[in-house]
């Protein structure tokens, strides 16, 4: 499958056959605007960003991201992609394998991806060596640390992977009428437990709280083996996200709208 590129120019110039008028694309248009990228954790963003992508990320706390995207009354982006890492709720997904969401399940509600969009990301990640499944992601507002918790929110929504950012951005995305997309790839499978800090052990930015991780471990509750088996697992899950995004290049890999053209002189 053959995606759109944009022109080195970055702009189209058609004629039409039938008309002595040449045609122009308007200055501005959907094909103008960036992708905007919807993440939790500063390394997430930072993997993210590039030509044709706006990201922005609220350090895992989607009450903040809620209230980050509703200042964007003028969304000013073409597409809204969520991407980072997930924890696994389907059993057979291991650290580092991908989830294109085909939707988001929150609730009693399911935000559908746009297949289109879907679609393209497959071809795009095609013959890249890494298991790429689709599936829908769960949305949570607090991060599930049990083996009970990923249990019950598997048997319940049928989700592959659940994350914290996904149906924030899908919502936002419906709300202003553009496509959504979902790139996630497993960090914790469905078979192992998060250490009970981890949900505090970020700081606002999305960065890694070092004096939280170490007074976890000074008051006991985090074990150094369960450390270094969330840094195995966090080392698989970032090299398959760096891969996907070294794949998707410029835009995430979203297929440009056509552009409006208009008649000029």
């Amino acid at each position: 499958m053959i995606l759109p590129e944009p022109a080195p120019s970055g702009r189209v110039v058609a004629v039409r056959p039938s008309s002595s008028a040449a045609l122009a694309p308007l200055a501005a248009g959907p094909a103008a605007l960036p992708v905007l990228a919807v993440t939790g954790l500063a390394k997430e963003g930072r993997l993210a960003a590039g030509p044709g992508v706006a990201a922005i990320g609220a350090g895992g706390n989607p009450h903040r991201l809620r209230a980050m995207l509703a200042e964007r009354t003028d969304p000013a982006c073409r597409a809204v992609v969520s991407i980072g890492i997930a924890g696994g709720l389907d059993p057979d997904l291991l650290p580092g394998d991908v989830v294109i969401a085909s939707g988001v399940r929150v609730g009693g509600h399911r935000y559908g991806a746009d297949a289109a969009i879907v679609e393209a990301l497959r071809a795009r990640l095609a013959g890249s060596g890494l298991r790429v499944i689709s599936g829908d992601l769960a949305g949570v507002d607090a991060a599930v640390l049990s083996l009970e918790g990923k249990a019950d929110l598997w048997a319940r929504t049928g989700a592959a992977a659940v994350d914290m950012e996904s149906h924030v951005a899908a919502a936002f995305a419906e709300r202003h009428a553009l496509p959504f997309a979902a790139i996630r790839v497993v960090c914790d499978p469905a078979h192992r437990a998060l250490p009970a800090f981890a949900a505090q052990a970020l700081k606002p930015n999305g960065e890694p709280d070092i004096l939280a991780v170490l007074g976890a471990l000074a008051r006991g509750s985090a074990k150094v083996r369960g450390l270094v088996r969330l840094a195995r697992d966090s080392r698989a899950a970032f090299g398959s996200l760096a891969r996907c995004r070294a794949r998707l290049g410029p835009g995430l890999g979203i297929p440009l709208p056509e552009e409006p053209l208009r008649e000029v002189a």
